[in-house]
């Protein structure tokens, strides 16, 4: 498919710069049709959130970068993208590496690794730039549409161009298969993690087993508790 292009997606408000149909086509390459799906979605529903706090592309925020941030940020679940990190942190390296790749300019590409990277720090994100918060927004309420309804029929218009395949169901087999054969992509009290947490039934360490471990400090030795 590597001759799709934005026309493909009837009318659906994507921006049509020639980086974008590029990072569109790669991801589309590289990720399972649910993910990307989820992933194009992503940028619908966060350019929407933007509108609703009055915020309007190429007035209040790059909208190509919003764009590259949405349709890369699952990359790292890609065969491509499964490195020896968390999901999220090897999806920001590899669409580093893609938009290099394609000769973007250093300070831009910080800003979509940055997206990438926080899209599962909810608090952090929100906090940063819309090109960032609206990533993890709109991935957000792809998966669990909570906050501003929808204009009527536009969930169905969006469904019907890019179906939702078993996202949510989808995402977890993809982070959970990652972690179970690399652990450390899951460390403890993370959200992958508690992922693979739910499914194999193991149990987490305490924070005092993790802080007891060598080497350690021995900040628990002798230690007693107030009260």
């Amino acid at each position: 498919m590597t001759d799709l292009d934005m026309d493909a997606f009837d009318g659906l408000p994507f921006p049509r710069t020639d980086l974008a149909v590029r990072a569109m086509r790669h991801a589309r390459r590289i990720e399972d049709p649910a993910i990307f799906n989820h992933s194009m979605r992503t940028y619908l529903y966060g350019r929407f959130l933007g509108e609703q706090e009055g915020l309007r592309p190429g007035r209040d925020y790059d909208d190509e970068l919003l764009f590259l941030g949405c349709v890369l940020h699952d990359a790292g679940l890609s065969a491509e993208g499964d490195g020896d990190q968390s999901f999220e942190i090897d999806g920001a390296d590899l669409a580093a590496r893609f938009l290099a790749g394609e000769g973007v300019a250093d300070d831009r590409i910080a800003v979509v690794w940055d997206a990438i990277a926080l899209h599962l720090c909810f608090a952090v994100a929100a906090r940063k730039r819309p090109e960032i918060a609206l990533v993890t927004a709109g991935a957000g309420y792809d998966l669990g549409p909570h906050g501003p309804a929808l204009p009527d029929g536009y969930a169905d218009r969006v469904h019907a161009v890019l179906p939702r395949l078993h996202a949510a169901a989808a995402l977890e087999d993809a982070i959970i298969g990652q972690a179970l054969a690399k652990p450390q992509k899951a460390p403890p009290f993370s959200m992958p993690g508690e992922l693979v947490r739910q499914r194999t039934g193991q149990v987490w360490p305490t924070w005092e087993q993790l802080m007891s471990e060598a080497p350690s400090w021995n900040d628990y030795d002798g230690y007693h508790r107030p009260g």
